[in-house]
């Protein structure tokens, strides 16, 4: 019997796709990446079990609440900051990915005070449009970062498929090493090649992942194993590492067609019914607030997802041999995005097992 929703991490399971990515990456670096599940130090330390190089996220709240649970690993920081939040940045990560030269000044005054130096990957933009100054810019901000005392230039990275759904390929990623190359040529001295995040992957099945990269953020595919490019199964991971529930609060057979004028929902839309007779459905303890309906596969394939309201999930249980019975929990497999609203839902209880 359950009372509220629950969204479940599956610890032996997330330690086992770090390591098989890990292997497969035969010798570059896995920063793991805990973002989607609120820096949970849990899975951080799954991941570094598993054989992560380190720990990377968006959010200096998470590496704080990591770092605070005595989480002993090299942290970086997913997400500039403004100028006037760099002091936290310099405590709390080793290394930042960085594209604005201002940012980078304020940063290494923030280091000079702390006594510190902070190391920055210089980012890239190779066509995602999302974080990364554009490649011409590279080695004028390379110059500006170089002449600051407390600033060490780690190397250079890109972001891809997250915000344009840029696919890493020979051509970007080639681009990628060129420019690092160039960049050497300059430095007089050997830079690091942050080759993107989970996508990149792909490139690596594919054969095309240059062998210059020396490391690669996971986040996605380790947590819910599959390629954020095809969201399908990739290296053989466990897919089933995360797992959402939520117990039934009603479970009886009604008609399939709404009756009555028809309007907007809750959230401004106009779903569509298919008429099937009278059915009998379950509504269960979760909905909009907590997760993403849209992104929940059932484990049992006979339980299909009808729709949800803020707080109630509406599924179709009416090829079940037994009827679930009040507080029967239901059991879905999220992606990325439902993962992320459960873990963000203060409503949704966290449970880390194995």
């Amino acid at each position: 019997m359950s009372a509220r929703a629950s969204v479940t991490v599956d610890l032996v399971k997330v330690i086992a796709n770090t390591r098989r990515v890990v292997d497969a990456l035969g010798g570059r670096d896995v920063y793991g990446v805990t973002k989607v599940t609120c820096g949970a130090p849990e899975v951080a330390r799954a991941m570094l079990a598993g054989g992560a190089a380190g720990i990377a996220d968006s959010r200096l709240e998470n590496i704080a609440r990591m770092r605070e649970a005595g989480i002993d690993a090299e942290f970086w920081s997913l997400r500039a900051p403004t100028p006037v939040g760099v002091e936290e940045v310099v405590r709390l990560a080793d290394v930042s990915l960085e594209s604005e030269i201002e940012t980078v000044r304020a940063l290494d005054v923030a280091a000079r005070v702390l006594g510190a130096t902070h190391r920055i990957i210089a980012m890239v933009d190779l066509g995602d449009l999302r974080e990364g100054m554009m490649p011409a810019d590279l080695p004028a901000f390379l110059e500006a970062a170089g002449e600051l005392a407390n600033i060490e230039v780690l190397g250079v990275g890109t972001s891809l498929t997250c915000y344009g759904a840029i696919v890493p390929d020979a051509g970007n990623l080639g681009e990628l090493v060129a420019l690092t190359q160039s960049a050497e040529a300059s430095l007089g001295r050997r830079l690091h090649v942050s080759g993107g995040m989970s996508s990149s992957l792909d490139a690596l099945v594919g054969g095309i992942l240059p062998d210059r990269i020396d490391s690669l953020r996971i986040g996605e595919s380790i947590l819910l194993g599959v390629s954020t490019v095809t969201r399908e199964p990739i290296l053989d991971l466990h897919t089933d590492a995360v797992t959402v529930s939520a117990p039934v609060i009603e479970c009886l057979v009604k008609p399939s067609m709404p009756r009555g004028t028809t309007a907007q929902d809750a959230f401004g839309g106009r779903p569509v019914f298919l008429d099937r007779g009278d059915r009998r459905r379950a509504i269960l303890a979760m909905g909009r607030q907590d997760t993403v309906p849209e992104g929940l596969t059932p484990v049992d394939p006979r339980v299909v997802v009808l729709g949800a309201s803020s707080d109630h999930l509406v599924v179709d249980v009416h090829d079940l041999p037994e009827p679930p019975g009040l507080g029967e929990a239901i059991e879905f497999v999220p992606n990325y995005a439902a993962t992320l609203a459960a873990f963000t839902s203060p409503y949704v209880e966290k449970r880390f097992v194995g």
